[in-house]
């Protein structure tokens, strides 16, 4: 073991509190060293592991001769069974509960374009979360193209062995007509996280941060500070779930959109999602920077460029009574939490785990992707979204809500069993379902897959067989 390490049995949730208004120095020096005790931990251990996934098997082996079953002369069997009906691909193989985790590296996290080498450790930890939230199995494949075309026939020559495609940290705006071209053209579902996974989390997340102050989503003035594929999601789901797109305002490195950006009326098909966006919101023509916008507004959904100092307390200050702050930017957010409450947010969510409310895809897309699986979907609509977010704004709700509890934990485990259930039923709904399965017999299923994935890695870490976690000594 490298010097300066030791093993560590049991880590407990480091979630950081802030119940006093005003910090001193010395507590703001602890919650900041802190939030950087993540980045420090990362590299010991991921040299330490060299790498967070491996390929398991799932048959039984009693014997050597069982080789015979599971290859050679056995398989023919359901091989041809397939050749005649490929249906029966799902039936004989894993494709059913597979999902590539696909990124050519060029929008990975806040990091920028750093290429598919160097995104290749977030795919690897989106293929974890896949498996121990959702009983998924995922895969990462990082693409060293990025012409979209090619990433395009990439996938839908990849699609025969996989259930769906996760797209991951692609740059906008060609994100945005990959993932249009591959839901049209693809026969298996397409998700691109970054759009539909941040905006169904954080439309969860909004859904009860309302409901803790008081107000309604149709009632209340919205800014979305940042305009990348995420935000641009966040805001299509939002207002189809009821907000007043009009008096919502988007705000990109150049300022507010509107009908008055001639910048993006002249290259509206390259940035269609944009010019779409100029077009249904702000309807008073606002043409004025951050600070601006943010007056009497009720609520900021912030995903633009890691802080902090990207909001600033001042203009939280001047926002509606009962402010709503979601400071959303990986790794450092556009506001330390402690901060935006000091100046007087009543709610403020993070990308953080190590902060309350936590709005994270990770909430989402392990029980979007196990119901949509479940029910054969071809596609995961927007209408699927919806219904989970709706599971995951009931299931925190029905534990009680209150300013630092808007969304569930990843710990509660359980929720991604009822947002699997959700979408299967709303899949069946809008016809995308090719299997009928009962919510509650989906639930049960989604449970006992989420569960065996659970335990096997606990029987792995008791049996040694994945090593004990070092940590580095302070």
């Amino acid at each position: 073991m490298p010097a300066g390490m030791r093993i560590l049995a049991h880590r407990p949730p480091r979630i950081m509190e802030w119940n006093l208004m005003e910090k001193s120095e010395k507590e703001i020096r602890e919650l900041l060293d802190r939030a950087e005790q993540p980045a420090k931990d990362a590299m010991p251990l991921h040299a330490f592991y060299r790498g967070k996934i491996e390929t398991g098997i799932r048959c039984c082996i009693r014997d050597i001769n069982d080789f015979s079953i599971w290859y050679s002369p056995g398989v023919a069997a359901p091989c041809r069974a397939i050749a005649e009906n490929p249906e029966h691909v799902y039936d004989y193989t894993s494709k059913w509960n597979t999902v590539a985790v696909v990124s050519d590296g060029s929008r990975v996290l806040g990091l920028g374009d750093i290429g598919p080498k160097a995104g290749l450790p977030v795919m690897e930890g989106k293929a974890i979360l896949y498996k121990y939230l959702g009983g998924v199995d995922a895969w990462p494949i990082v693409l060293d193209v990025h012409e979209e075309q090619k990433i395009i026939d990439t996938v839908l020559a990849l699609q025969p062995g996989l259930g769906g495609v996760n797209l991951e940290d692609i740059a906008a705006p060609k994100c945005f007509r990959i993932l249009r071209a591959l839901r049209e053209r693809a026969e298996i579902p397409i998700w691109h996280d970054d759009q539909q996974g941040t905006a169904t989390v954080t439309l969860a997340g909004l859904i009860n941060a309302l409901l803790v102050v008081g107000k309604k989503l149709e009632d209340v003035s919205i800014v979305f500070l940042g305009a990348g594929a995420a935000n641009l999601a966040c805001a299509r789901l939002i207002f189809m779930a009821g907000a007043q797109a009009e008096r919502c305002r988007i705000l990109d490195r150049k300022g507010a959109l509107g009908l008055h950006r001639a910048d993006l009326r002249d290259r509206s098909e390259e940035f269609a999602d944009k010019w779409e966006m100029c077009r249904k919101t702000n309807r008073a023509g606002f043409q004025g920077g951050t600070d601006e916008a943010l007056r009497d507004a009720d609520v900021v959904i912030a995903l633009s460029q890691s802080g902090p100092g990207v909001l600033r307390p001042e203009w939280i200050r001047a926002m509606a009574e009962g402010p709503i702050v979601f400071a959303c930017a990986n790794p450092i957010p556009e506001i330390w939490p402690w901060e935006a409450k000091s100046a007087g947010a009543a709610v403020v969510a993070t990308g953080r785990s190590d902060f309350p409310n936590q709005v994270n895809n990770s909430l989402g897309f392990p029980g979007i992707f196990r119901g949509t699986l479940d029910a054969r979907a071809s596609t995961i609509s927007d209408g699927m979204c919806l219904a989970a977010a709706h599971a995951l704004a009931d299931y925190a709700a029905r534990k009680g809500l209150k300013a630092d509890y808007i969304l569930p934990t990843m710990d509660e485990w359980e929720v991604f069993a009822y947002e699997a259930a959700a979408v299967t039923q709303q899949a069946i709904r809008e016809g995308l379902a090719k299997r009928t399965v009962a919510e509650v017999e989906e639930f049960e299923f989604a449970k006992r897959e989420i569960r065996r994935a659970r335990d096997i890695t606990e029987i792995l870490m008791r049996e040694k067989l994945i090593p004990s976690a070092p940590t580095i000594d302070p």
